[in-house]
């Protein structure tokens, strides 16, 4: 015959259920109300397919010059930014904007500074063709990977059919771009509940861009790159950079210097700073930033620390192991660098 339980037996019950659920919360993540959230490492689907859009980010071939990558202006040994005001297109022509980092990119709402691409495969094909930039066409692009018998053979696996359009190599280059994200940044590590993995200063500067207001724009997981903002909302922004912002993209004359808000990962080793590269440093940018978005003054310390801060947000960077790119065929039409 089954004993019941007496009400003492019921109660250490519900207390000894109460301290475990106790003990869990305590063992959770003690910041998941913090407006910025830890990245993930990257996911791989299909590595054939970010093996192929590797070489293809790395080779100079996709440019008119034969000299220009995606690399050139997205330097995975620094940051995946060129630490140029402003990029160096073909015959050494200057760029019309900051080289922004392709470094979780992946994150962003958009792609470019006003948004014109709505994804990384839409963007990957922008500077191919730009003759600003690797001034190539995408046909030409296409005619000289077409000529290669080692990317023929390649894009067949990957893709399953012989069909090599833009599109393929669009794909691939955004396959690889998606892993080129930047876990285990010592904020992160903060966020999971590792309280040694910051210092006071870090801490002090965090609650300082908190309290400020930089989180309004600088938020998520990417810390940005998820909105269109105002570039000098309470003083106005002086630049002779001739950028207008999102307002190229959509007509709308209120969209005039906004600009997608950057990400503020591995900020620390993207710098210049701004679409037009203003900032030489990070000291530089805060105060601009200060001023003119938040319309505070922050003092020498109050810099300090929230540069501090941002340090904190460099994470693991991708470990690149440079492809062997398969070599042109008789077929393959010769680079005119000079020309």
């Amino acid at each position: 015959m089954k004993q019941k339980s007496s009400p003492v037996r019921h109660a250490a019950r519900f207390m000894l259920g109460a301290v475990s659920m106790a003990a869990l919360l305590m063992a959770a993540p003690v910041r998941a109300q913090e407006p910025v959230q830890p990245i993930a490492g990257p996911k791989v689907t299909s590595p054939a397919k970010v093996e192929l859009g590797k070489k293809l980010w790395f080779d100079p071939r996709l440019s008119r010059s034969g000299f220009i990558s995606c690399n050139s202006c997205h330097n995975l040994s620094m940051g995946g930014s060129d630490n140029l005001k402003t990029s160096i297109g073909d015959k050494w022509q200057k760029g019309p904007i900051n080289s922004p980092t392709v470094l979780n990119s992946s994150l962003n709402l958009a792609q470019f500074w006003d948004g014109r691409a709505k994804d990384l495969k839409e963007q990957a094909g922008g500077p191919i063709a730009n003759p600003g930039e690797m001034a190539f066409t995408h046909g030409l692009a296409v005619d000289m990977l077409r000529s290669i018998p080692q990317y023929v053979a390649e894009f067949k696996k990957v893709f399953g059919h012989d069909k090599l359009t833009i599109d393929e190599v669009t794909a691939a280059i955004a396959a690889f771009e998606e892993t080129l994200v930047t876990p285990n940044a010592r904020f992160d590590k903060w966020l999971k509940g590792d309280k040694k993995a910051i210092n006071a200063q870090e801490l002090r500067g965090y609650q300082l861009f908190k309290s400020s207001g930089c989180v309004a724009c600088h938020n998520g997981p990417n810390l940005g790159g998820n909105s269109f903002q105002k570039m000098g909302l309470v003083e106005p922004y002086k630049t002779d950079n001739p950028a207008e912002g999102r307002s190229a993209v959509t007509g709308n004359d209120a969209e005039r210097f906004n600009f997608k808000v950057p990400t503020l990962r591995n900020v620390e080793l993207t710098y210049p700073y701004f679409h037009d590269g203003a900032a030489d440093t990070l000291s530089q940018a805060v105060d601009t930033m200060g001023r003119l978005q938040l319309g505070k003054k922050f003092t020498g310390q109050e810099n300090a620390d929230i540069v501090a801060f941002l340090k904190t947000l460099t994470g693991d960077q991708p470990k690149i192991a440079m492809p062997i790119l398969p070599p042109s065929s008789d077929k393959t039409k010769r680079p005119q660098p000079f020309e």
